[in-house]
């Protein structure tokens, strides 16, 4: 577990899905604050700082899987105190998964531009490319509408408001239903196409 390749991922990979993890869990902080909401900024979580953000089973999950995957804790957040719940809770939601894209796009246009000008060296084509990869693995997955995941929340507010109280019904057994399909490796048979997919658009190939 602890040969050169893992200590390559380490050096590239843990970095990397620290930082983005944190932007990821900043914007979903500050959209909500911008909405009117304080408890994430009340309990220290509208910061840059990844140990505010750090979730010990996603850290042991990043280390195990070699740092291809993790989670951070996920923000509180009180609808009650955003102004126009639904439509603050929808942008809140959202707001994690496009920080990610956000910066899969800004690594993918210094990757082109450093690639046009010949001037990239391995070790910097290869974090971008990495930087990329991760980011746009996290975006993809935070929108699969299974809750606890970022896309539930979507889902949930772009359909109408008299079916939450199913919806918050299913909620009770997502979690079980997406961990069965992690397990199996269903999940990523149906994640990994339009992941590669996006991540080959943005780095051109």
């Amino acid at each position: 577990m602890f040969g050169d390749e893992f200590i390559q991922r380490a050096l590239f990979g843990a970095p990397i899905i620290l930082f983005s993890l944190t932007v990821h869990e900043y914007f979903h902080a500050w959209t909500a604050y911008r909405f009117g909401d304080t408890t994430a900024r009340d309990r220290g979580r509208l910061t840059l700082n990844p140990l505010a953000h750090l979730d010990l089973v996603g850290t042991l999950v990043m280390v195990l899987s070699q740092f291809r995957f993790g989670w951070a804790k996920p923000v509180p957040v009180n609808p009650y105190n955003l102004r126009n719940r639904r439509f603050a809770h929808f942008w809140v939601s959202a707001a994690g998964p496009l920080s990610n894209v956000g910066l899969a796009l800004i690594a993918g246009f210094l990757y082109r531009v450093i690639q046009g000008l010949a001037l990239g060296t391995w070790p910097v084509m290869h974090f971008l490319t990495i930087m990329v990869s991760i980011n746009i693995t996290l975006a993809v997955f935070n929108l699969i509408p299974l809750f606890p995941l970022d896309g539930s929340h979507i889902f949930k507010y772009l359909l109408p408001e008299e079916l939450e109280p199913k919806l918050a019904q299913f909620d009770r057994i997502a979690p079980f239903i997406l961990i069965l399909l992690m397990v199996t490796g269903v999940l990523w048979v149906f994640l990994w196409p339009p992941v590669v997919a996006v991540i080959r658009l943005i780095l051109g190939g």
